[in-house]
């Protein structure tokens, strides 16, 4: 018994995050960013991640990755002197052998800086009840220049499949943007904004592709007959445009789960300052940790309130830490299962 905690504990990141952050920003040595995902048969999600782990750990891989039963979900920044090493461990595996890779664009790599894999339920967490339909019924696979193509036939119907405070910092010319926090929400919803245009052609979108899969067969399943995805999503479709010299139709920033929040697309703001209205699409979390929101702040905002998000949430951070660290604890105990956002109410997307 002992050996197994032994080696669990070999197999998780025990250094503090403000080491880690440190030591990334020293490395002598460039990385380059990546996100995959597959729903494939995974027999013990368990012993698959352990032996991931110790692989990736080892070429100093960091990210967040996500294993289940039905597949694997990974963001993550790999050295590029292990860069060959790391498509090794990949086509080393059956589940994970010709890998679609989503590479991001004009980017030093230093997105994450510890690495995270988890074994979960799901890879994706839809909130939907397993096997209530086909998820491998999925829709047609478009490239960026289809894509773009598809968007200029009449009657065609674009829709964004991410958050809000997603799609408010960047998104497709005339998308249909939901005001959502959560998929399980955003695919009802479609459904239902949708029910008189089953036959039309529809797009979907979201950062890397592993949303589509599952919306699109969600669609397919209540009965739409030509729908279709962007492969690689918003991420691969930003590698193509600039491969390829295509014009981009996706306007602003493309929302990123990492360190950096967000990758420019093109020179477009779209988004708000939360606080004083200004154009602005840079997203930051509240100083204030009890409080900890993701909200957008310009910077001449950020430094007048020290980057909080609220008067009180400023208030709190003036005062002395054994007082702060009170008022800290009593926030949060307010406001625990509570849904909080600093989000403007309006979409500024098309409907």
């Amino acid at each position: 018994m002992k050996e197994l905690k032994v080696k669990k504990k070999l197999l998780h990141n025990r250094v503090d995050k403000r080491v880690m952050k440190e030591r990334l920003m020293q490395e002598p040595f460039r990385r380059r960013t990546v996100s995959f995902y597959r729903y494939v048969k995974i027999s013990d999600p368990q012993e698959f991640r352990d032996a991931l782990f110790m692989e990736w750990d080892a070429y100093s891989c960091f990210g967040r990755i996500y294993i289940a039963r039905e597949g694997i979900n990974a963001q993550m920044s790999v050295p590029e002197h292990h860069w060959d090493d790391f498509l090794h461990s990949l086509e080393g595996r059956s589940e994970l052998k010709g890998m679609p890779l989503k590479i991001a664009i004009e980017d030093d790599g230093k997105s994450f800086y510890i690495l995270k894999m988890k074994v979960r339920h799901k890879i994706l967490a839809d909130g939907m009840e397993e096997g209530s339909f086909d998820v491998t019924n999925v829709g047609k696979h478009l490239t960026a220049m289809e894509f773009n193509e598809a968007m200029e036939r009449k009657e065609t119907i674009v829709v964004d499949m991410r958050n809000t405070y997603e799609s408010e910092i960047g998104r497709f010319d005339g998308a249909i943007c939901p005001e959502v926090d959560t998929f399980r929400e955003e695919v009802e919803m479609v459904v239902d904004l949708l029910q008189d245009k089953k036959d039309k052609k529809v797009l979907l979108y979201c950062t890397g592709g592993v949303r589509c899969e599952k919306a699109s067969a969600y669609l397919k399943h209540h009965g739409f007959t030509d729908v279709n995805q962007l492969h690689g999503g918003v991420i691969e479709y930003a590698r193509q445009v600039k491969m390829q010299g295509l014009p981009s139709r996706f306007k602003g920033k493309n929302f990123v789960f990492d360190e950096r929040l967000g990758e420019r697309i093109t020179d477009d703001v779209l988004g708000r300052c939360h606080t004083c209205g200004s154009p602005a699409d840079t997203h930051a979390n509240c100083a204030n940790q009890a409080c900890h929101v993701l909200f957008i702040q310009c910077d001449t905002c950020r430094e007048k309130t020290q980057g909080t998000c609220s008067d009180e949430c400023f208030e709190i951070v003036q005062l002395p830490e054994s007082i702060r660290l009170e008022k800290v604890k009593a926030l949060a105990r307010e406001r625990k299962g509570q849904k909080y956002s600093k989000r403007p109410m309006v979409s500024s997307c098309s409907m």
